[in-house]
């Protein structure tokens, strides 16, 4: 027989097995189901409250490494071109100094501040990478806008040197850069010192613009104390006692505490869980096979191998436990959602579903070499 057509009469065989035993297959579904149900109501309900948590911490800004630099400290934009050979760093951010700025069509306006701006990318931020005037073009967050005065967005502003700036739109203000709002920034297009023509650049209109704020974000809380090091040793600051670093080494290791010790209760009840569910699919199924003795006694007397008596059992349990994972994972979320309480997660969720699926066709295969070993005269014989 094709090996699909045997699978396929493998399977018919164990639903029908499954369905003419209505009471043993009900008691595994509900047992599967309780299994899976207890996990996300309780392990579930920890991984939830603990990606929240995790959340919270992580909009504070657990991986950002924020550098002030005084006005004669020596910082300048060209610090980015040497974190870019940095490994452990998402993005970098360079703000020049702060310059008191208002709403041109309003002179005595409120005054927010302004500053210049480089960055690998600050798209992030909502600013496209293409400006409609190179260095001119200001973009601003909703304080800053609303502090202004300008309700659409678009507005022109001017700074007390008299400089002026066209403001094109709004921009995002991500958790590590709201230590600088009210924020109005300007695309900066950093031109390297080689590129620019001797005689048509005088030299000091070509230099590295000063940079007061540079925040850099590393790729993962774990890296921020490596990546802080790192980051300043690139600096080339002519005084480094006037540059001061902050991070949020603390926070990052508080999230690495709180990760450890939530998941290590959620590991251990989950085991526990299984465990116990493990045993009594396994007792379920034991039983079955001992009332149903007679009849893998007739198989194996009419020829069916040991093999398939093991299939079909697994087969079988796979199938209610399937069926089970699906109920007990729809009304736990079910559940959870009607108490309030945040969800776990898909991939959490999906996983709890296999895993409960895994042990119980693990639980049944005692049982199965049970049924597949027994004797077929020595049944036979039974009255």
């Amino acid at each position: 027989m094709n090996p699909l057509r045997r699978m396929m009469a493998l399977v018919r065989e164990s639903l029908a097995t499954a369905w003419a035993q209505p009471v043993a297959s009900v008691v595994t579904i509900v047992i599967v189901a309780g299994m899976c149900a207890t996990v996300l109501l309780t392990t579930g309900r920890t991984v939830g409250a603990e990606q929240s948590v995790l959340g919270s911490i992580d909009s504070a800004g657990t991986r950002s490494i924020v550098i002030r630099a005084e006005a004669d400290a020596g910082l300048d934009a060209s610090v980015l071109d040497r974190l870019a050979n940095l490994d452990g760093i998402e993005w970098a951010g360079a703000f020049g100094p702060a310059t008191d700025a208002t709403n041109a069509a309003v002179p005595d306006g409120t005054k927010v501040p302004i500053r210049l701006a480089w960055g690998t990318d600050l798209q992030q931020l909502g600013i496209p990478a293409v400006q409609p005037v190179v260095n001119r073009t200001a973009w601003a967050s909703t304080v800053s806008l609303e502090q202004l005065g300008m309700p659409d967005s678009i507005g022109g502003v001017i700074t007390g040197p008299g400089d002026d700036y066209a403001v094109a739109g709004s921009l995002t203000t991500p958790d590590y850069l709201r230590f600088l709002e009210p924020l109005i920034v300007v695309p900066q297009n950093v031109v390297p010192q080689d590129a620019v023509p001797q005689d048509a650049v005088p030299h000091d209109a070509a230099a590295p613009a000063p940079v007061s704020v540079l925040v850099v974000v590393a790729s993962r809380p774990d890296l921020v104390a490596p990546v802080s090091q790192a980051v300043q040793s690139v600096l080339a600051v002519d005084d480094p006692t006037k540059v001061k670093l902050s991070t949020s080494e603390q926070l990052a290791a508080l999230r690495a505490l709180i990760e450890g010790q939530l998941g290590s209760f959620g590991r251990n009840l989950v085991i526990i869980v299984f465990a116990i569910t493990a045993l009594l699919v396994a007792a379920i199924l034991y039983g079955l096979v001992m009332l149903r003795r007679k009849d893998f006694g007739r198989r194996r007397a009419l020829g069916a191998s040991q093999g398939l008596i093991i299939g079909l059992l697994l087969v079988q349990v796979a199938a209610l436990a399937s069926v089970g994972t699906l109920l007990g994972s729809i009304g736990a979320t079910i559940g959870l959602t009607a108490s309030g309480d945040p969800l776990p997660g898909i991939d959490f969720i999906v996983s709890v579903c296999i895993l409960a699926t895994a042990v119980s066709v693990i639980a049944a295969i005692i049982p199965a070499l049970a049924a597949a070993r027994r004797d077929p005269l020595t049944e036979l014989r039974v009255p």
